[in-house]
């Protein structure tokens, strides 16, 4: 009876982390597993994989979209965010940087699809974005650029959850009064010359956007960001945000987040003109995302700067792992776990090696011969080819091309 006892003890000491990536790890290779034990789901979640196939399709389509641009990113790294021979399966049972990029750009890939989704009308709960949209008696509502930030700045206050938007009122109110600072809280005194929702100072995805000069009107069918935000959150975080904090789900959590963040803050406004003969009588404008590649270059940049972290003492938040390091600030990608470099096939890690990978033998980047092949050497030979050639458009619709054999130099790693 003791032994069992010791046993039992020793099973529930364990850190759970390792667990808890599997679990998280499933989701990503195959969303479907998040649904299938619905009786266990709740909330908003126990919603979409009971009732919302649409949506569902949608987040699907965007965890595969983030999967294709990891490929395409990574293509000519060592690392090529493959997802053959389970090698991602053991990738993601970690928290290195290649994890923290996975998760981060599945995150945007489903704020991106199911964004899009309503912007094409795919989704019957949501639309276009309309909410920065003010109406003067019916009419649409003249805005520059200060009327245009002021709406947006205060279409953000209203996401906040309602405890802030609470404090930013009752600072308003006091300043606007004339009240002394004294009278509020420290917590709201502190905050007294912050933007709504956020550190003084903080960045708004307005902060990128270029608004044109004079007066223009909102118009046309801006991207809903916001709606995809929201259920991106709630596929990806919501078994994480269910378990106790431990390092690898704050650095989960952490990366999505940064994931979405990275949508957003790339919104652009895109304008169209009205008017007789082709003048600007009336200028329309509407945010749009950018394309999903912009996005994901981004990422990729932010990849290359990641921040490694550790857990603080409160077991609630990450700190640099370095001492006299500054803090990871929320856009940028974060990890606990040193990469393995990747040169030579390992089961443990889920390193596939680079023997036989293609190789740029003229580049001195990543791509290179060098590099990429650790420093083994490379082979060099000519291949022959049919590729199309001497196209033409014939009336109509139909383009015909000859076959052309071409030579081309292939280099590959040894």
């Amino acid at each position: 009876m003791r032994l069992f006892m010791v046993i039992a003890i020793l099973i529930f000491a364990m850190p759970m982390t390792g667990f808890g990536w599997a679990e998280g790890t499933n989701i990503l290779l195959d969303p479907n597993l998040m649904c299938k034990k619905t009786r266990r789901l709740r909330g908003k979640l126990a919603e979409i994989c009971r009732h919302d196939s649409a949506l569902l399709k949608e987040i699907i389509n965007g965890i595969n979209l983030g999967f294709r641009e990891c490929e395409f990113q990574f293509r000519n790294r060592r690392w090529n965010c493959t997802v053959l021979r389970k090698s991602m399966r053991k990738i993601l049972m970690r928290d290195s940087r290649e994890t923290g990029f996975v998760n981060a750009i599945t995150a945007a890939g489903v704020t991106y699809a199911v964004t899009k989704a309503c912007t094409m009308g795919q989704l019957v709960e949501c639309s276009c974005d309309k909410s920065h949209m003010r109406r003067n008696g019916g009419q649409p509502q003249m805005v520059n650029a200060a009327t245009a930030e002021a709406a947006l700045e205060r279409q953000q206050r209203q996401q906040l959850p309602l405890e802030e938007q609470q404090q930013y009122q009752r600072r308003q109110r006091f300043l606007n009064n004339g009240s002394s600072l004294t009278d509020l809280s420290p917590l709201e005194r502190l905050g007294r010359n912050r933007k709504p929702g956020g550190k003084r100072g903080r960045r708004k995805f307005w902060d990128n956007i270029k608004f044109p000069q004079g007066e223009w009107e909102w118009g046309g069918c801006s991207d809903n960001v916001n709606f995809g935000l929201r259920h991106s959150r709630v596929f990806l975080d919501a078994k994480q945000r269910q378990r106790r904090s431990d390092l690898g789900t704050l650095v989960k959590l952490h990366n999505n987040n940064a994931g979405r963040l990275a949508i957003r803050d790339a919104m652009r406004l895109e304008c169209k003109c009205h008017g007789l003969s082709g003048s600007c009588t009336v200028k329309t404008c509407w945010l749009k995302m950018p394309p999903f590649r912009e996005v994901a270059a981004r990422l990729r940049e932010r990849y290359d700067s990641a921040r490694k972290v550790a857990l603080r003492n409160d077991g609630n938040s990450l700190m640099p792992e370095m001492p006299h390091t500054r803090q990871a600030n929320k856009y940028q990608l974060v990890f606990a776990d040193d990469s393995p470099d990747f040169c030579a096939p390992n089961p443990k890690t889920g390193a596939l090696g680079t023997q036989d990978r293609e190789c740029n033998a003229t580049s001195y980047g990543y791509d290179s011969c060098d590099h990429l092949c650790c420093s083994r050497g490379h082979k060099h030979r000519v291949v022959a080819e049919y590729t199309n050639c001497k196209c033409v458009f014939k009336w109509c619709c139909e383009v015909t091309c000859e076959k052309c054999l071409e030579h081309r130099e292939v280099n590959t790693c040894l």
